[in-house]
């Protein structure tokens, strides 16, 4: 029985694909063998290769991103060298743009353009008819080549969403996984950095089948559902009705939505205000504050009203919030990005991303891209370089700033010296783009860290920075460093004071009230750290604090 091998290359060990898994589900009555291997682009290629190899397929079908199509087409060209009669046949959205081009440019056999199940099916139904050898395949939304010619099978009309085959099974181990879902495809909106802006419509799943399949996720304890869905609040009815029914899930699951925040209606947010804290996060599109930037990508809305959404969805306590923002976009010199940064700062989200503009095959933008002045990496992920408004210098700047608000702020494991140290600031921007340059300038990026060595960074910029006193920030370094490290040792930029007989004493104490716990500990601070952190921890007797 010919062996066909659905190969995913993801982008971490801990990602699942969503696309292999459709198309195995799509096609499981069809009598090929048909298996599913999944790697890391963090694996050694001559791992991947190897593993590929001893499947011995007859077909290799990979699923191509921008992350990973470079470790695919080598992957293609070591198994065409070793064994020319393997075909190898590629989907996905890197691919789908200029089909005919990337297939006569590689080593491939087939391309298929666009959505991939129903086309895939056909194809495995057309080779099961036709023979395995014969490449002379006709079908709807593929590529082929047939010796040097590409034969093109035409456009496929999109698929009923119903007809979808779930791709989880009782037997799938989703354990310590983050699953992907998909309710929706396709997006009301037309940005012109983003492929979906190429397909008109949306197209949803039956909402009671989605239930079911939620519930089965549920069950199965997946720590993290996330919605891949480009705007889950495009229809507000729908948005509704799951968040109600996720809310009353008896789980631990955290279902993660990308989110237009401008359009959640008053029903929305009274509808999250119900929402169990650790069960629903939001990813939210900002991209810039800079309105007039804002249309000239087609996004035709104001961030006062995103801001608003946001602030209220804030005050609600329960939902982690995950703002993004992307620089290089066109009209957005570095000053109004500074700008945009420290307006999205400023509404205190759980996570603030600093992304760049990527110029994808077939987006809008890639063809606006000499309007704009934009110069751009011919390589994936197509990544912007410079524009006529912001240079490459200035790119480089907030690449900068982009490593340490991620390691620093979106970590959260330094909040309270974070808040400490930029109070001494005009704009959260101006501390993060110091403590970036204080990074480069010390060969930090090019480096192995310590855990501990993250923390003690904060006193070498103190002292050569700012020039300050570090006796009160030291005690707040040791506080956020014993809330998330191994707390019977401390490193030795940090003081230790404990005295046996005061520990003793305490708990001693906390026995007698019938709190203690042999996991607790405690710590004694030379300041009372409760006037310079943002937090109300136990203090007890001279100073300890009680880390439970």
């Amino acid at each position: 029985m010919e062996k066909v091998l659905l190969t995913a290359v993801n982008s971490q060990y801990i990602h699942s694909n969503l696309a292999v898994r459709y198309l195995k589900a799509y096609t499981k009555d069809i009598d090929f063998d048909i298996r599913i291997k999944e790697f890391s682009i963090n694996d050694r290629l001559e791992k991947v290769f190897d593993a590929i190899m001893n499947e011995k397929p007859n077909l290799v079908a990979f699923s191509c991103y921008i992350w990973n199509i470079e470790y695919v087409e080598k992957l293609s060209n070591l198994i065409k060298r070793v064994d020319p009669n393997i075909q190898i046949l590629y989907g996905g959205p890197e691919v789908t743009y200029d089909s005919r081009k990337f297939l006569l440019e590689s080593v491939g056999d087939f391309v298929i353009e666009g959505e991939g199940e129903e086309t895939f099916r056909e194809f495995l139904l057309w080779k099961l008819k036709y023979g395995f050898q014969n490449k002379d395949c006709k079908i709807e939304g593929l590529y082929s080549r047939s010796h040097k010619e590409i034969i093109y099978g035409g456009k496929r009309e999109l698929m009923n969403m119903n007809s979808l085959v779930f791709p989880y099974a009782e037997s799938d181990d989703l354990s310590n996984k983050i699953v992907y879902y998909e309710f929706s495809r396709g997006c009301p909106f037309k940005c012109k950095y983003c492929l979906s802006s190429t397909i008109r419509g949306v197209r949803f799943l039956d909402i009671e089948r989605t239930k079911r399949e939620l519930k089965f996720l549920s069950d199965k304890k997946v720590k993290l559902v996330k919605f891949v869905d480009r705007t889950f609040n495009a229809n507000p009815k729908y948005a509704i009705e799951l968040w109600k029914f996720i809310s009353n899930l008896d789980t631990e699951t955290l279902f993660h939505f990308e989110i237009s925040a401008d359009i959640l209606t008053d029903e929305e947010i009274e509808t999250l205000k119900n929402v169990p804290k650790g069960r629903i996060q939001f990813e939210v599109g900002v991209q810039t504050t800079n309105n007039e930037v804002l249309y000239n990508v087609n996004r035709f809305v104001n961030f006062e009203d995103i801001k608003e959404k946001v602030t209220e969805i804030e005050k609600i306590k329960n939902i982690k919030q995950h703002l993004d923002l992307i620089a290089g976009l066109p009209g957005e010199d570095y000053k109004s990005f500074i700008k945009s940064f420290n307006d999205v700062y400023l509404v205190i989200p759980d996570e603030l991303q600093l992304g760049f503009l990527k110029l994808l095959k077939g987006s809008p933008m890639r063809m606006e891209a000499d309007m704009w002045g934009m110069v751009y990496s011919p390589y994936p992920p197509y990544e912007i370089l410079k524009t006529k408004d912001i240079s490459f210098d200035e790119i480089m700047k907030l690449k900068r700033v982009e490593a340490v608000v991620d390691k620093y702020y979106n970590s959260g494991k330094f909040s309270n010296i974070v808040n400490y140290l930029i109070k001494k600031y005009e704009t959260p921007y101006d501390f993060y783009y110091e403590l970036g340059q204080f990074y480069y300038k010390k060969g930090y990026y090019n480096r192995n860290v310590s855990g501990s060595g993250y923390y003690g960074v904060f006193l070498e910029f103190n002292s050569e920075v700012l020039k300050e006193d570090d006796s009160i920030l030291k005690e707040i370094i040791k506080y956020d460093y014993l809330k998330y490290n191994k707390r019977s040792w401390l490193p030795a930029f940090l003081d230790r004071y404990n005295q046996k007989s005061e520990e003793n004493e305490i708990k001693d104490m906390l026995k007698e009230r019938n709190e203690y716990d042999k996991d607790m500990h405690l710590e004694k601070f030379a300041v009372d750290i409760r006037e310079y952190i943002n937090e109300t921890p136990t203090v007890l007797h001279g100073n300890y604090v009680l880390f439970k």
